[in-house]
């Protein structure tokens, strides 16, 4: 038996990813088409989690200029560009692996994201969030519950359950919320303080005679709005932390 050196085996492919999915790359491959050497037979999908990128995150696949699915095998000298998800345009007569955009943007969160839970609450956005959520119970909720899933964590978005799914870049809770916001095109579904920050749960008018006894006398005296919480029995109102918030969501 005539044994073959690993170069025979081997094939070039060329690869381009764009936009953010170079966020997932090393400095050599960002923005440029770049070479791979690959075993075939290997698959569009095979290469996608070589490169550390979950699937998605990938909303459009061109093989030599022309849409192939995930599971489209490569050969030789092939040229792979990869597109991340298009929330603002249709690109569904196109894409032969299109995901139907969901019509209201809901979200379940990881345990990184608590802060931006509350922001997006605060927005009137339903957001489950658990400090002690594990990967398999997200994936599993997000699925029946038509969730998108929002996390830091690149492992969790590589289940192929995964349809609907965004890995967060910034750090920081308010550059995440901008961040969230401009990638879904939400500013169409806001319905600000509408929503608990705390529980997540619907808030309902109340007249200031049924929450006497669960506010200070000052602040029944000074404000005639409130909004209760019956998940987590608290009382909100206009305060001088509404005015924050509310310039908050302005900048927005």
């Amino acid at each position: 038996m005539i044994s073959h050196p690993i170069h025979k085996i081997l094939k070039p492919i060329i690869i381009r990813c764009y936009a953010e999915l170079n966020d997932f790359l090393p400095q050599n491959k960002k923005q440029k088409s770049f070479s791979m050497s690959v075993k075939m037979p290997v698959t569009i999908e095979d290469i996608i989690v070589s490169l550390g990128i979950p699937l998605s995150e990938v909303d459009l696949i061109l093989l030599n200029s022309t849409p192939v699915r995930f599971g489209h095998k490569l050969k030789e000298n092939d040229y792979v560009s990869l597109y991340p998800v298009f929330e603002q345009l249709d690109i569904s007569k196109i894409n032969p692996q299109y995901h139907t955009p969901l019509c209201t943007s809901t979200f379940i969160l990881d345990a990184h994201l608590g802060k931006l839970a509350g922001y997006l609450r605060m927005l009137g956005f339903d957001s489950l969030y658990r400090n002690d959520f594990g990967d398999k119970e997200i994936i599993e909720t997000a699925a029946h519950e038509n969730r998108i899933i929002l996390t830091r964590d690149k492992l969790l978005l590589k289940s192929k359950r995964v349809t609907h799914g965004y890995y967060v870049r910034s750090t920081e809770k308010e550059e995440q919320l901008s961040e969230i916001v401009l990638k879904f095109d939400l500013y169409s579904q806001f319905k600000p303080f509408t929503r608990c920050m705390e529980c997540n749960s619907i808030l309902s008018p109340k007249a200031k005679s049924e929450i006497l006894n669960m506010v200070e006398p000052d602040t029944a005296e000074i404000y005639d709005e409130f909004y209760f919480c019956s998940s987590c029995d608290k009382v909100f109102w206009k305060g001088s932390h509404f005015k924050r918030m509310e310039a908050f969501i302005k900048g927005i």
